[in-house]
């Protein structure tokens, strides 16, 4: 099964951008997953090709309208999930990065201007995403991150199969820090356990680094990771943003 990515944008010409390159690039040459953008003024229906309006009660800035979005959307519709991004959804985790990657692949809609007349999200079923508490021009870079973090997970992109096993959030903790040569530099030196050549060392150091620095660099994650460990149920908001 190849993982199908369409992004319903008004700036189709931004894909595939980043991803036609690196491992992303090499995956889609290798058809491995395939891309498409269409653009939703294609599917507007008068002379300007008329996307979007101004807000309904004032205010700045204008309003993707729902009957033009939705009309993109139907005429694709085909059974994969349907992401919208924006900053009103909920975070974007590793756990539903996974899932999306195992799965058929997804249809990302990216907004613009203010976002989408409300009613889109109450007439079609439409997960709403953000990947981080900041505000971008449009969803299409939030697009970008999102296919980036499932297509590296398909079978066969990533050189070994293990590469992404301990890597952050895979685990429910941040990653432990990595080292290569020269053995010094400036002075600072690879930790010698690490040139140990004991491999259990090496595992309960690596272990440890990983706890020390989520619990200093990320105390919501550690609490998520300690609570998961002595099988405390997570917080209504951690549930929602796991789903």
């Amino acid at each position: 099964m190849t993982f199908r990515a369409t992004i319903l944008t008004l700036y189709p010409d931004m894909f595939p951008g980043p991803l036609g390159h690196s491992l992303a690039g090499r995956a889609l040459a290798e058809a491995k997953w395939t891309l498409d953008a269409i653009n939703i003024r294609d599917s507007a229906t008068d002379r300007h090709r008329t996307v979007d309006d101004t807000p309904a009660g004032g205010g700045a800035g204008m309003v993707l309208r729902a009957d033009v979005v939705a009309r993109a959307l139907d005429a694709i519709a085909d059974g994969r999930p349907v992401l919208a991004m924006t900053p009103r959804g909920r975070p974007l985790t590793q756990r539903r990065v996974r899932d999306l990657a195992a799965g058929p692949g997804a249809i990302v809609l990216c907004g613009r201007f203010e976002g989408f007349d409300e009613r889109l999200f109450e007439a079609r079923a439409i997960e709403e995403v953000a990947i981080g508490d900041y505000v971008l021009s449009g969803g299409e870079m939030a697009a970008l991150v999102l296919l980036d973090a499932c297509v590296r997970l398909l079978p066969g992109v990533m050189g070994a199969a293990s590469s992404g096993d301990e890597e952050s959030f895979e685990s429910g903790l941040l990653e432990y820090p990595h080292y290569t040569r020269p053995n010094e530099w400036e002075g600072r030196t690879i930790p010698d356990v690490l040139r140990s050549g004991d491999h259990a060392k090496v595992a309960a150091w690596r272990k440890r680094r990983a706890e020390d620095d989520t619990r200093l660099r990320r105390p919501d994650l550690w609490e998520r990771h300690v609570g998961a460990r002595v099988g405390r149920p997570l917080a209504r908001s951690d549930e929602e943003g796991r789903s």
